[in-house]
């Protein structure tokens, strides 16, 4: 009786994926993966609700297939799309002279999480980096130090209250509670990165169907995060447009021969491509169909790069780049970022656990595996704390988006 569901659900642009866990003491178990294509949404955001909702039924029912569970009413969320924007602040308060504890804590947190935020926007994260004890610095746990002044680093994760509500409502319309909700890149690398990665100084670059979401880590802590408003579906519209033929057309000859690299192919090779509806077949050049995905993907990596130098971050990231999500999968994509970003780079695969089977083990389940890793985690920090869960936990929109104690907690298990 001391095992706990756990699920977790992403919902993106070209796909919604619902994992089923069982939590216990000895860690998670994956008992049931649900993955249906996604309709209704545009760049990481619900543009359909009707078909957003269908979308999400049709994944959990799945889940709830192969897992045998038959109700299914809380969730751990995913976010993204190009409304989120995050910032680093900072907060001082006094402490005189005495012992620090988690008190003094949440309240240099709540200084720091003090800054003008316009009135359509919401607080999705407030995520430590490191703390000041007078002029100690790089302290990522005070409790228990003595000092006068207090002093905290965090990094803010917000998004658009309407757009954030829009995809609740689409959760809750599915009979789904979103207990949480975190911003996907966070949820991507609690899966794919190490901790000596995230010491050594990394950018995570998850390329999904509509976004890209990009983390950079250094020293153990988020230190800048960001979404481009361009993905796999771009590469495929790209290769629509070029070869003139349908969409549906364009994502197989993606999957199925696609390359960004076009010295990578035999250039005298071709394909066969179907029209529009009563054209014959015809042939295309494998090396036209890498010329177009290799621009687009030049053009998106020098976008990260722009990210990174105009963030100064270039001398921070040591480990170098970590390419996940489904677009990472494109043939050459690992040696165009080397020569493109100047640094190391490689694709991420999420670490296995729970009995994870080798079809799970693809970075375009790096999302939903994180979630429920974080999710995980937020069970634990919370199991002896229920009954002030409980009377805090208030299902209200706002509630979610603007409370942060949660998430707080999470990481801090996760840093200590």
């Amino acid at each position: 009786m001391n095992e706990k569901q756990v699920i977790s659900l992403d919902v993106g642009t070209t796909k919604v994926c619902t994992i089923i866990g069982s939590a216990s003491s000895d860690g998670i178990e994956i008992i049931g993966v649900g993955s249906h294509p996604s309709y209704g949404l545009k760049k990481g955001s619900v543009v359909n609700i009707d078909k957003t909702v269908r979308s999400i039924r049709c994944s959990i029912e799945d889940a709830k297939q192969m897992s045998g569970v038959s109700d299914i009413t809380h969730a751990t969320i995913g976010i993204a799309g190009n409304h989120i924007y995050c910032f680093n602040s900072s907060g001082v308060v006094a402490v005189k002279g005495r012992e620090i504890d988690a008190a003094d804590v949440d309240r240099v947190v709540e200084a720091a999480k003090a800054v003008l935020i316009p009135s359509d926007r919401e607080v999705l994260h407030v995520i430590p980096q490191e703390f000041r004890v007078d002029n100690t610095s790089g302290i990522k746990n005070p409790i228990g130090m003595c000092g006068s002044r207090l002093e905290a680093h965090v990094h803010i994760v917000t998004g658009k209250t309407p757009l954030i509500q829009n995809l609740i409502k689409c959760v809750e319309a599915a009979g789904i509670h979103a207990d949480n909700i975190i911003l996907q890149p966070i949820a991507s690398s609690r899966s794919v990165l190490t901790t000596e990665e995230k010491e050594l100084g990394v950018v995570l670059v998850d390329i999904g169907g509509g976004t890209t979401d990009i983390a950079v880590w250094k020293d153990g802590s988020l230190i800048h995060s960001q979404i481009i408003p361009v993905g796999g579906n771009h590469f495929t519209n790209d290769l629509a447009v070029a070869l003139k033929i349908p969409h549906n057309e364009a994502e197989r000859i993606k999957l199925n021969h696609g390359c960004v690299l076009p010295e990578k192919v035999n250039q005298s090779a071709h394909v066969s491509v179907q029209g529009l509806s009563g054209t014959k077949p015809r042939e295309v050049r494998l090396g036209t169909v890498a010329e177009v995905l290799g621009a687009r993907s030049e053009e998106l990596l020098n976008v990260i790069d722009g990210i990174v130098k105009d963030n100064n971050l270039q001398t921070l990231i040591n480990g170098g780049y970590v390419i996940t999500g489904g677009g990472a999968l494109i043939k050459g994509l690992q040696e165009l970022s080397e020569y493109v970003l100047e640094k190391p780079a490689k694709i991420g695969f999420p670490k296995p656990f729970g009995g994870m089977t080798n079809i799970m083990q693809n970075p375009k389940f790096s999302t939903v595996l994180g979630l429920m890793l974080e999710s995980n985690i937020d069970i634990e920090t919370n199991s002896n704390k229920k009954s002030k869960k409980s009377q805090n936990h208030v299902s209200s929109e706002h509630d979610i988006l603007g409370k942060f104690s949660d998430s707080l907690k999470s990481v801090f298990k996760e840093i200590f």
